[in-house]
């Protein structure tokens, strides 16, 4: 199974392809360029068909709003662990458990456990962190 994360701006990264497993880790590290906060992330996950066109296994879309409110916050020197917000699951979004933005290593990231859409049962799990590359 692959999985392809696109925004808008015609960005389409993959990740590589994990063969045989039907709970696949990729556990693979994908930047993109955030050009507008309104768009949506699209997550799509395929299995890798040899002779035949790929299968759609499911697909969520990834919503970064909520996080960047908390990056607007300026925080720092929080201790580690500490729970900045907590984003529950609904009807509006792709969550499929209670998502936290979590102070750690001196950075906020977002853990997520995303319900696919467009499947009978699935989920995937990512974080999300956010690097300024006017800082970097």
């Amino acid at each position: 199974m692959s999985m392809t994360i696109l925004v808008p701006k015609q960005q389409k990264l993959k990740t590589r392809h994990v063969k045989n497993d039907c709970n696949p880790e990729w556990n693979d590290e994908l930047t993109l360029a955030i050009y507008d906060l309104n768009d949506p992330i699209n997550l799509t996950v395929y299995d890798k068909d040899t002779f035949t066109s790929d299968d759609l296994m499911g697909e969520a879309q990834i919503d970064i709003k909520p996080y960047v409110e908390c990056l607007k916050a300026r925080l720092s020197d929080l201790p580690d662990g500490t729970v900045v917000d907590k984003i529950l699951p609904s009807r509006e979004n792709s969550i499929a458990d209670v998502s936290q933005i979590i102070w750690m290593d001196g950075k906020l990231v977002q853990d997520m456990i995303l319900r696919l859409k467009n499947t009978a049962t699935g989920e995937v799990e990512i974080q999300i962190e956010w690097v300024d590359v006017a800082k970097s």
